[in-house]
């Protein structure tokens, strides 16, 4: 049994052949989609985040948006840059959420990948300290996070506050218990996703990863993950640790899926460079007659390794029919995989 979601990166463009022609658009059809999508019985529904692009930026009014209009769907992000956060803010962003969800979020982190404009979290009013990376201060500010979410008070009460004050130091408010064990992180790299379980963070492992051997993506993918697992079982943590890996998988049941997939399940891993002198592997796209697929993905070593699905999802064509997409992968797929 695996866990299968649906990841969004929440595409718009003023196109004659898109259903997200606005960012309300987008933001309403995410809202929607999430809805259509409980009631599937699928079991997450996450967004990406990025800055300065035509796509999902925000994240924490779009989730308490659907946390408020559905009520047994995860609810999550995939994954939010710590480099333009304020921690403490994202702290009271994050608890109001999942209170609204009724403790459903599930928020993916990372330390960044390239964006839109040069050093962006730069017009955010963030910098590196002296000495740290870009990267460096994006893993400070997820620490600082998972710190403040614990609810432990840590600021010194006024002596004239505005309201009475319970006794000790004060925590940021709303907390929501539980969150801090809900937190996932988007590693790159083996050393990254061993830090986020030494940091009993989940791990989020994407479509792509820094290309540490020449070995096909998602052998190179499971081996991070075992190494993942093997780390969150020495850091001695008692609760059990989640993994996520995001595949772009289209069964091809009619004329339309045909149309619009039909070529793409030819593909293969694609090595490039997503910065300047980092080497990384693409994983290629599956699309096919669902009894091919299931051929295809039971080789996938990764998909083994992991307990939740990530379905990235082409928002742009609209709502009715990425729910014809997930439909067709919960009936005709998943079964044969043993995912249902």
């Amino acid at each position: 049994m695996k866990k299968i979601g649906f990841l969004s990166f929440g595409h718009w463009s003023n196109h004659p052949a898109y259903a997200t022609r606005t960012a309300g658009d987008t933001l309403l059809q995410s809202i929607d989609l999430a809805v259509a999508a409980e009631e599937l019985g699928v079991d997450g529904a996450y967004f990406r985040v990025h800055h300065f692009a035509a796509q999902l930026a925000s994240p924490f009014p779009l989730l308490s948006a659907i946390g408020a209009k559905t009520s047994t769907i995860e609810i999550g992000t995939g994954v939010i840059d710590m480099r333009y956060e304020n921690p403490m803010y994202m702290v009271e962003d994050a608890g109001a959420a999942d209170l609204i969800s009724g403790g459903r979020l599930q928020l993916g982190l990372s330390r960044g990948s390239p964006e839109q404009v040069v050093d962006g979290w730069r017009h955010f009013g963030y910098a590196p300290a002296e000495g740290q990376t870009d990267a460096d201060m994006g893993r400070e500010k997820a620490l600082a996070f998972l710190d403040k979410l614990s609810g432990k008070g840590f600021a010194q009460p006024s002596p004239n506050p505005m309201f009475p004050n319970p006794p000790g130091l004060l925590r940021l408010e709303p907390h929501a218990e539980g969150l801090r064990e809900r937190i996932w992180w988007g590693a790159a790299t083996n050393a990254t996703a061993i830090w986020a379980a030494e940091n009993g963070m989940h791990l989020q492992s994407s479509t792509l990863k820094f290309d540490e051997n020449g070995k096909p993506f998602h052998i190179q993918q499971a081996e991070q993950i075992r190494a993942y697992k093997e780390a969150w079982k020495n850091a001695g943590h008692t609760r059990e640790a989640r993994v996520s890996v995001s595949r772009s998988i289209f069964a091809i049941v009619n004329d339309q899926d045909r149309y619009y997939f039909g070529q793409q399940g030819k593909g293969k891993d694609s090595f490039g460079y997503i910065e300047p002198g980092t080497r990384a592997v693409f994983g290629k796209s599956y699309a096919a007659e669902p009894d091919k697929l299931i051929e295809e993905l039971a080789k996938d070593e990764a998909l083994q390794e992991a307990d939740t699905i990530l379905l990235t999802i082409p928002n742009t064509i609209g709502v009715e029919y990425n729910v014809h997409l997930l439909s067709s992968i919960l009936e005709h797929v998943a079964p044969g995989l043993g995912w249902r």
